[in-house]
């Protein structure tokens, strides 16, 4: 960003304009998150998850983004089975902010160094291609994994396709534990999810999806309220709030601690739309029209009446130069 007219990143129109798409008007995010691909399978035939078919996890994301999508404020969906379908039958209505995910589903390696692949085939450009407001990168990471550095290159070379091609980024950090099946929680996990919104805000991206920095095991509300006022300082960027599958009820507390610390809204997804899943179409369809448009709504109402706006942060976005006359020679 070193010439007002020279330097198309000077002004990163299409990354703006993209996260405007997913906001409220406020500038509050409750983005509906359905970008879940082998780990849906488990939620739909909990008895016999390798029996789902292709078809019937479309099917039932397709019933979901129809239901939920007009009171979200922007969706997140995959390459493989949600985003282009969704598209193509006009579940996902034509004005409603997209988010896409760029990576591969799970991880390759040790569990206690997990390692983050982008999906074979799938690109940045691509999702840009495809009419994308955003790409979203979900990376796994610990500060002190052995491969935490090849991790936060891999933020970096999304963060800069994403700017190559004007694209707005969210960088989702998932956490684990250097202790082979153990969780990560307490004061453990509280320390990780800080360090990392440190870490990873500062390589690149334009909104961090955080963790809460508490497993639900702990039930302090000053615990939640400082931590949640430590991750805000950490992070260079807006950041909102992932569901990580918790019920609707404490999910919703989470929220209200993180927005009243300075969080920006939340991407929900299993938190609002989880019993639909082992429904009846008739069922489901009932069940997300009302109960899952009601949590969504309030959700969407919590964040932009406490949460703080994402334009309000001091970010590349919010301080590029405006375009002067004659910028778009060398966007």
């Amino acid at each position: 960003m070193t010439s007002a007219t020279g330097d198309r990143q000077s002004f990163p129109l299409g990354a703006r304009r993209g996260l405007e798409a997913c906001a409220s008007p406020r500038g509050t995010f409750a983005v509906l998150a359905l970008d879940h691909r082998q780990n849906l399978r488990r939620e739909l035939r909990p008895d016999d998850p390798d029996s789902v078919t292709y078809d019937e996890m479309v099917d039932f994301k397709r019933a979901v983004v129809r239901a939920l999508s007009p009171v979200a404020t922007g969706t997140l969906l995959d390459p493989e089975i949600g985003a282009a379908q969704s598209i193509a039958d006009g579940s996902l209505p034509g004005r409603a902010g997209l988010i896409v995910a760029i990576e591969a589903t799970g991880y390759a390696g040790l569990s206690t160094a997990r390692v983050s692949r982008i999906l074979d085939g799938w690109s940045v450009e691509k999702a840009k291609r495809m009419g994308a407001s955003a790409a979203k990168l979900l990376v796994y990471y610990h500060p002190d994994a052995a491969n935490a550095a090849d991790q936060e290159r891999l933020v970096a070379r999304v963060a800069a396709d994403c700017r190559a091609a004007d694209l707005a980024l969210f960088v989702e950090p998932l956490s684990f534990s250097l202790v082979d099946g153990a969780m990560l929680s307490g004061e453990d996990r509280r320390r990780v999810v800080i360090e990392t919104a440190r870490r990873l805000t500062a390589i690149g991206g334009d909104v961090l999806k955080a963790e809460f920095p508490y497993d639900p095991a702990v039930t302090e509300s000053v615990r939640w309220r400082e931590a949640c006022e430590e991750l805000n300082a950490a992070s260079e960027l807006p950041w909102v709030l992932l569901s990580g599958g918790v019920d609707d009820a404490t999910f919703e507390a989470q929220v209200a601690a993180a927005c009243e610390a300075g969080a920006s809204g939340v991407l929900v997804g299993r938190s609002v739309w989880a019993e639909a899943a082992t429904m009846e179409p008739a069922a489901r369809t009932e069940f997300l029209m009302s109960t899952g448009r009601e949590r969504l709504r309030r959700l969407a109402d919590l964040a932009d009446r406490a949460g703080r706006p994402w334009h309000e942060r001091r970010t590349r976005l919010t301080t590029a130069p405006l375009p002067r006359d004659g910028w778009y020679r060398d966007y």
